[in-house]
């Protein structure tokens, strides 16, 4: 075929990019999120996270609610860290008021937010392979939730959303022979958790599918606002129970799991890691509330609780990320303003940076890879 020909073929059938809608259907990802890519050819040029499908408004009912009722509402919106995003409205609130919860009631917390942690990552390090093929991780991660949901509907009759956490301490004591329980699952956790990294840590498939795929400078982290983490498997070293320490975490050695690829492979690894360092917190947390002495879970608040005018800005450091809550009060029992910084927000915001340039057969990896919960998006 002659040069002429070829180039008259190649005209007439363009090389238009082809744009590519994914979702917002969910079987992939944790909640209903879309992703429009521009393809040129089987390479990815751009791409847009369309987020809203499962905006709920939660930050406006806050304002018709009181500081009692908001937790209700403030614990959903990352399903898999309800417990984590409880302590941050009621820490919120507790600064505005002035209350100080009981020391017992401190280091509860603190024992079951890394508890909740755990469980959190544990649902990824479960799922992530699934969204590569690897099916039989996911029934090992769920055996080990199971374990830890035990203990906590023990302590407080929820196994997502648990509405242990109130202003001024926790709902109520926490049940007898509790600790010790929790001692036993904590080392049962820490047994199947080894067996899950067996299957598919070293696994030379999983490797070629992650490793050096999705790679998130420390750069691009930090100014995407990326945080937990994702942010940590980038070489941002920054973790709020250690750098700007809330409940009692400045008397524990905060372990701070890093890695500096910045890449699909590093940000499973730091997940991974992740849970022996919170379960060797929770350990921690219960050999202090073992040495406490016999004391209140909580103090009493009005019936009519009122936050006085002004504002605070209180911020934790959840499974997923930095969640900061923003409180407004002017001297009602309902915050004017409650704004909330979630950590899935900021954290999708820099799926365009990963994408761009990878190949249509990546995209899951690198999609799956940011551990985000669609609702913590929308909110």
């Amino acid at each position: 075929m002659s040069t002429e020909r070829t180039v008259a073929i190649g005209s007439a059938i363009g090389s238009e990019d082809m744009v590519l809608n994914i979702g917002p259907q969910h079987p992939a990802t944790h909640g209903v999120l879309r992703l429009r890519l521009r393809l040129d050819g089987e390479q990815i040029s751009d791409v847009e996270p369309i987020i809203g499908y499962m905006h709920r408004g939660a930050e406006k009912l806050f304002e018709v609610r009181d500081y009692r009722q908001i937790i209700v509402l403030a614990n959903r919106h990352d399903w898999l860290s309800a417990f984590a995003n409880e302590l941050g409205v009621v820490l919120a609130v507790e600064r505005m008021t002035g209350i100080e919860p009981p020391v017992r009631a401190v280091w509860a917390r603190m024992l079951m937010a890394e508890l909740n942690r755990v469980l959190n990552h544990l649902m990824f390090l479960g799922s992530y392979p699934i969204e590569l093929g690897a099916i039989t991780p996911i029934f090992y991660a769920f055996r080990e939730r199971e374990t830890l949901q035990a203990v906590m509907e023990e302590a407080t009759g929820g196994r997502m959303h648990y509405m242990f956490n109130r202003v001024g301490g926790l709902k109520e004591d926490l049940p007898d022979g509790w600790l010790s329980r929790v001692g036993s699952a904590i080392a049962a956790v820490r047994r199947g958790t080894r067996e899950i990294e067996k299957l598919i840590r070293d696994n030379e498939i999983f490797h070629a599918r992650t490793r050096g795929i999705g790679v998130l400078t420390k750069t691009q982290a930090a100014a995407y606002g990326v945080s937990g983490p994702i942010a940590r498997a980038s070489g941002l070293d920054f973790d709020l129970r250690r750098d700007e320490p809330y409940l009692a975490y400045s008397e524990l050695d905060i372990p701070v799991v890093t890695r500096t690829e910045g890449d699909c492979l590093a940000r499973f690894e730091c997940l991974a890691d992740q849970v022996y360092a919170s379960l060797d917190l929770a350990e921690a947390c219960i050999d202090r509330l073992s040495q406490l002495p016999p004391g209140p879970i909580n103090v009493k608040v009005p019936k009519i609780l009122k936050a006085p005018a002004g504002h605070t800005y209180a911020w934790t450091e959840n499974p997923l990320g930095i969640n900061g809550y923003y409180l407004v009060s002017r001297g009602g029992k309902t915050p004017w303003r409650m704004k909330l910084r979630s950590a899935s927000f900021n954290n999708v915001q820099a799926i365009p940076e990963l994408m761009k340039g990878a190949l249509l057969a990546d995209m899951i990896a690198i999609l799956g890879s940011m551990f985000f919960v669609v609702g913590d998006i929308d909110k």
